[in-house]
């Protein structure tokens, strides 16, 4: 047997040992498999993992993603979505606006508002407060699940106000919980290379970290697929995970595949689906302590996002209703899909289908 062949069975077989222990994987355990094509060990190893901690329980929500503004002051490389203020196609919608484009795809089944957007510096920190307020009062039994840690770094700046009293602020005014977005890649070297014109590493950090000591459970994301190294993936992993340790106030992860420029571009253009399973896998064994990995249909497809339910994952998101920032870009999948399809979709990968709040409490089971 080739001695490099032989060298990578004896280094899955180490892996293998040490998930079926319950110990965690290093970095260089987590570099070794993005490296390694050995894709179905990878697979029964999470799979396993996330059978222990979810058991054959999937989850969704009925959700929907609103968008406040596509004005940023922010260029990042990856992004179709944002304008400048006065460009064409730019827009700032009014809080009476939002709550208006709601009530026309409203119904009472729903329980969370996906809120992102651009990073506008034309209004004031008073106006997202509004739009909050104004979605809370109108709809009281809807979670609020708005702003990445970057848009909390960019209120603190406009403001002048802490991280701690930004939050604050918002939750005063009905905010829930935090988007996941805003990470990419935690790496410096990425951020400055793909232009990321907002938090740096260490500020998308403290202020989940500010999050989570205030009560707030969120989310984390990451984008990869451009110019990251397969060693700055797993960096990106391991600083939520030392977080984690620290706060327990994560409850899923959402790893995010790049979109090419249009709907028109070619597979070269696309992240392998070798890839995207893979590093569905390498999430749930790297994140020991991080609940649920998310496998979002928006970036996967549909039925990648069904294979990934036994590479690790154990949510795919909601409903979603006209998700635009992915296809914005390139996103050849549905623009949201409906109850009964997610419940087809998690069923057809012999899962139990579960309808969830926010929070991962139960509303219903599908058997």
């Amino acid at each position: 047997m080739n001695v490099i062949i032989k060298d990578a069975k004896r280094r899955m077989a180490e892996i293998v040992e040490k998930v079926e222990n319950e110990q965690r994987l290093s970095v260089e355990d987590g570099v070794f498999l993005y490296e390694s094509d050995d894709l179905l060990t990878m697979g029964q190893l999470a799979n396993q993992v996330n059978l222990r901690k979810n058991g054959r329980n999937v989850y969704f929500i009925e959700n929907m993603s609103l968008y406040y503004t596509n004005v940023c002051e922010a260029h990042c490389a990856f992004c179709h979505f944002r304008r400048d203020e006065g460009q064409d196609g730019a827009y700032t919608l009014s809080p009476q606006e939002m709550v208006e484009y709601v009530a026309q795809y409203y119904h009472p089944g729903m329980r969370e508002f996906h809120i992102t957007g651009g990073h506008n510096p034309n209004v004031p920190f008073s106006y997202y407060v509004d739009c909050i307020k104004a979605l809370k009062e109108n709809y009281p039994d809807v979670t609020i699940k708005s702003h990445t840690a970057a848009e909390i770094e960019f209120f603190s700046r406009i403001s002048g106000l802490s991280y701690a009293d930004v939050l604050k602020t918002l939750m005063d005014a009905g905010l829930g919980t935090l988007t996941g977005g805003g990470a990419e890649i935690l790496s410096e070297r990425y951020r400055k290379k793909m232009g990321v014109g907002k938090a740096t590493t260490e500020q998308w950090l403290e202020v989940q970290r500010v999050a989570h000591g205030l009560g707030l459970k969120t989310h984390a994301t990451m984008l990869y697929g451009s110019i990251e190294t397969k060693e700055e993936r797993i960096l990106h992993m391991t600083q939520l995970r030392e977080l984690q340790d620290e706060t327990d106030g994560f409850m899923v992860f959402i790893p995010n595949a790049v979109q090419p420029a249009s709907v028109n571009a070619g597979i070269k253009r696309r992240v392998a689906a070798f890839d995207d399973l893979k590093t569905i896998a390498i999430s749930r064994l790297m994140l020991d302590n991080i609940p649920h990995i998310k496998a979002y249909f928006i970036n996967l497809g549909t039925q990648i996002t069904q294979i990934a339910l036994t590479f690790g994952a154990s949510d795919v998101h909601g409903t979603i209703i006209k998700e635009k920032i992915s296809h914005a870009a390139g996103a050849l999948s549905p623009e949201g899909l409906t109850r009964d399809e997610l419940v087809w979709l998690i069923q057809g990968a012999g899962r139990v289908a579960i309808e969830r709040d926010t929070f991962y409490n139960p509303i219903k089971i599908y058997e």
